[in-house]
């Protein structure tokens, strides 16, 4: 049991750095498009491939994200990550220390 115990804290570390890592991708991607950087930059579409996937599922999900021409589905991208974080992995991390 300790060895599940461990996985399934070393997944949920593993897990939580990424959707961290993710987090201020989207950060930047969002900053970014605030002051219009040249799309043709290697940084710039490194971002934009990383982030326009999702935001693109969002805005099919939810139409209201892109109103009067403000886009909020970064935002949402922001809120849902946050929340996996506080509830997945934060669960998955409570779990494995009952485990032990």
């Amino acid at each position: 049991m300790i060895i599940f115990a461990n996985t399934l804290s070393a997944i949920a570390t593993v897990v939580g750095a990424l959707l961290n890592i993710y987090f201020w991708v989207v950060v930047i991607s969002a900053i970014l498009s605030w002051v219009r950087p040249d799309p043709y930059n290697p940084i710039v579409r490194t971002l934009r491939s990383l982030t326009e996937p999702v935001y693109y599922r969002v805005r099919k999900l939810l139409p209201f994200t892109y109103t009067s021409g403000i886009d909020f589905s970064p935002v949402v991208v922001l809120l849902v990550i946050e929340l996996v974080n506080r509830i997945v992995i934060a669960s998955m991390l409570q779990y494995a220390m009952k485990l032990q």
